[in-house]
């Protein structure tokens, strides 16, 4: 008999670490996930200081909001534990990067694709509200 945890999770021994709707990403995806994080926000720095000193029209501001959706997502993804695209593709990854593995139970597919499309909002959110603080910075 196979112990139930966490709803539908059953403990496996090919999927020590995985929780369904909560955690399908090892360390080592999660630092790619920080990098992503940390690229998407020198690039934003260094395209507002480029807008900035080429006193581009404010407007040019908005412009901003595609790198920082990418470093909000990455950060978010980081700090969740969580791929945003694992999610939605029912898979996950605790071992080489690259190396997926397919979530079998559909209940757990569907808490993984709620947990995604809830990074999703939640990294949409940050990079619009950064990019709103960006056009009303008064530089």
């Amino acid at each position: 008999m196979v112990p139930k945890m966490f709803g539908s999770m059953k403990m496996n021994l090919k999927m020590p670490d995985y929780i369904p709707g909560t955690c399908n990403i090892g360390t080592g995806e999660i630092r790619r996930r920080q990098l992503v994080a940390l690229a998407g926000l020198i690039f934003s720095l260094v395209m507002f200081s480029g807008l900035i000193v080429t006193n581009a029209p404010r407007g040019a501001r908005f412009s901003l909001f595609v790198p920082l959706l990418v470093a909000s997502v990455g950060w978010v993804q980081s700090r969740k534990k969580f791929c945003l695209a694992y999610g939605f593709m029912g898979t996950f990854n605790f071992g080489k990067l690259g190396a997926i593995s397919k979530v079998a139970d559909p209940v757990d597919r569907a808490a993984d694709r709620r947990m995604a499309l809830g990074i999703l909002l939640q990294s949409c959110t940050v990079a619009v509200l950064a990019t709103l603080m960006a056009w009303v910075a008064p530089v």
